[in-house]
């Protein structure tokens, strides 16, 4: 997890967390070692490698708490900046290891849980655990009291558990921060892909009926030119009804209307050539978004009937069935190459199962039908 990128809100959490932990850490071990470092009792040249090797421990801290932060825990190790604040911890306890029995411990036991803050939990605890038993051995081996044992350990563990704690919670942070964005990039792609399914209802049905009837009229120009003429007038109402629907969907306002649809669908049908029987039951209430969405069923249907079939007969059929309805769209002329092949359907059929419902379609003995059933307010 990269996050150099960071959220809004985030950037600011993140300088935070890297000032406090890389902010306490070295104003707690420097402080509380450079004094020492003019000890009468060190040398000139122990106490500036002494001081050489304290700046350095702090300039990596600063510099291992910095990439933490912003490459997160899966980025490169950056096993130069460990090196060099391992090697500035080691010199430094080495210097002050003839001062007392516990000051030698501050710089190692400072700098074991940055080191290891960028391995995984367990392995990480681990380590240090394995680091705390380390630092016990040199008490033991001086002979110190039970406090020059016990406290070098316990300070390397306080440390880390402050320093592993604060840093689970900016991780904890840094992920609710990556799953908002993932979440924003997928309400981006669901609304495109919304769109794009609006697009189809609204501009497949049209420009398939538009076709069919200027293919009609351009058949009867030489024949019959009054009723080429009336097709024609069809064809250019229906452009009017693609791009005034066209631009509403672009806005986001356009409604479906299940009874418009319906009729629709058999005024099409019927001028293709295509019998209809409708038997549409009364079916009171039902909020506009599932009305709507039966409406974009009849659509599909239809326009798969005109674009896929040789149907003679199409049936639609609307009746209550316990808490919902059910719509059945048949016809008798299914294409076994093409029938329910395309996204429409099948883009339907995820916006019906969001709304509660499911939609589909099969293809028996050359009957293509689909079935709609959604929940319906006002049954029951």
């Amino acid at each position: 997890m990269d996050t150099a990128d960071d959220g809004p809100g985030t950037g600011g959490l993140r300088r935070f967390t890297w000032w406090s932990l890389a902010g306490v850490t070295v104003a707690f071990m420097a402080p509380a070692l450079a004094p020492h470092l003019w000890d009468p009792g060190l040398s000139p040249w122990a106490a500036a490698a002494g001081g050489a090797a304290l700046a350095l421990t702090s300039l990596s801290l600063f510099a291992l708490f910095g990439r933490r932060l912003t490459r997160g825990p899966d980025g490169p190790f950056p096993a130069g900046w460990a090196a060099a604040g391992c090697a500035g911890a080691l010199v430094t306890a080495l210097v002050l290891w003839p001062l007392d029995e516990v000051l030698w411990s501050v710089a190692p036991a400072t700098v074991a849980a940055p080191v290891a803050m960028f391995l995984r939990p367990r392995p990480a605890w681990v380590s240090l655990a394995a680091v705390a038993l380390a630092l016990a051995v040199p008490g033991l081996l001086r002979g110190s009291d039970a406090f020059g044992v016990l406290f070098p350990p316990g300070l390397a563990l306080v440390v880390a558990w402050a320093v592993l704690g604060l840093l689970w919670t900016w991780d904890v942070a840094a992920r609710l921060d990556e799953s908002r964005r993932l979440a924003a990039r997928l309400a981006v792609a669901g609304e495109r892909l919304r769109f794009a399914a609006e697009l189809h209802d609204v501009q497949g049905h049209h420009l398939q009926v538009i076709a069919l009837k200027a293919q009609l009229a351009a058949r009867l120009a030489g024949t019959d030119p009054e009723r080429a003429a009336g097709e024609m007038r069809e064809v250019a109402g229906l452009a009017a009804d693609a791009l005034r629907d066209t631009r509403a969907v672009v806005r986001g306002y356009r409604g479906t209307s299940l009874e418009r649809e319906v009729a629709n669908a058999a005024r099409v049908l019927e001028s293709a050539g295509i019998r209809v029987r409708s038997s549409v039951e009364a079916v009171d209430g039902g909020s506009d978004g599932v009305r709507g969405l039966l409406g974009l069923v009849v659509r599909e249907a239809t326009t798969n009937v005109l674009r896929h079939s040789r149907a003679g007969e199409v049936e639609i059929a609307l009746r209550p069935e316990g808490d919902g309805v059910r719509l059945r769209v048949a016809n008798d002329g299914a294409d076994p190459a093409g029938s329910g092949d395309g996204t429409g359907l099948r883009s339907l059929a995820e916006r019906v199962g969001t709304a509660g419902g499911t939609l589909t379609w099969d293809d028996t003995g050359g009957r293509f039908t689909v079935t709609a059933v959604l929940p319906w307010e006002g049954n029951g």
